[in-house]
């Protein structure tokens, strides 16, 4: 089995950091794409930025600019540093893994909340 795990979400003040960690454990052979989602009330769940095992990234429209994605792949790590925080960014936040244990599946984590507010 695969467990994620996030930390690093909190309140932070509009135009604030924060960085969100994820990390998989468990019978992990390989992990391909790597990433993070979001759910704000009342909305549906959307992607916001994902990072392959190569180290090629896609964001969102609404984060491009603003947050970054990265990992650590000797750690099985996932990072999203997200600067100029606005309350719009409130939500919580899901890490999602491609593991191959070797057989293939598709991982959450539970979240983490962010809610930026002053």
């Amino acid at each position: 089995q695969v467990q994620l795990v996030e930390s690093g979400g909190g309140l932070v003040q509009p135009g604030g950091s924060l960085r969100l960690s994820c990390a998989a454990s468990g019978s992990i052979f390989r992990i391909n794409a790597m990433g993070w989602y979001r759910q704000a009330p009342g909305k549906q769940r959307e992607l916001v930025a994902t990072v392959t095992s190569g180290g090629s990234t896609n964001y969102a429209e609404s984060v491009k600019g603003r947050f970054t994605i990265s990992r650590d792949n000797a750690k099985n790590t996932v990072y999203l540093e997200m600067n100029s925080l606005t309350p719009e960014d409130t939500a919580v936040y899901y890490c999602n893994a491609h593991v191959f244990t070797p057989l293939y599946g598709d991982y959450w984590g539970k979240g983490t909340l962010v809610t930026v507010s002053s």
